[in-house]
């Protein structure tokens, strides 16, 4: 099998990640962000899911309950939440700022719109939808022509179902 027949195939499945407190994370992920629980191992690990896979998001308090969050060092950037429409992501950013969560960042990428948040944790979160892919900006010679513009925050949130 070649490289590029299993990249096709190949994606990611979730992120799990190291908290310092589960049940503030858990709040988080749920009420905010609209992930379901979907398990857990003792009072140190949950899963969450969104739609019927096995899980999306794990939390570990395994040695990093109450700590605090890194600074300055190599690690997780950021993970991303792809939401399937625009309405989607502008419900998604509602919450969040009704909840009282800054927003770091609203870019326009050409082949998607984001927001960027930070968890409970201090870990990046990207919330995104893609544009359709007859949307995205093509170079000269037919690449994908990746931006990093501004994306008007206010506009996205007059977005209704």
């Amino acid at each position: 099998m070649s490289a590029t027949a299993q990249s096709t195939r190949t994606e990611i499945g979730h992120v799990h990640l190291m908290v310092a407190d589960l049940e503030r994370s858990i709040r988080f992920y749920t009420d905010v962000l609209g992930f379901e629980p979907a398990g857990r191992v003792g009072g140190v690990i949950a899963f969450l899911t969104s739609g019927d896979y096995h899980h999306r998001i794990g939390l570990n308090t395994r040695g990093s309950r109450n700590g605090a969050p890194p600074a300055g060092s190599t690690g997780l950037f950021h993970f991303a939440i792809l939401y399937p429409d625009r309405e989607a992501l502008a419900a998604a950013v509602r919450m969040v700022l009704a909840a009282g969560i800054p927003v770091d960042g609203a870019r326009d990428h050409g082949v998607s719109e984001a927001v960027y948040v930070r968890d409970p944790d201090g870990i990046g979160v990207e919330l995104y939808r893609d544009r359709p892919r007859d949307e995205w900006p093509k170079s000269d010679d037919g690449s994908i022509a990746l931006v990093n513009d501004p994306l008007d925050l206010d506009e996205l949130l007059l977005v209704q179902d």
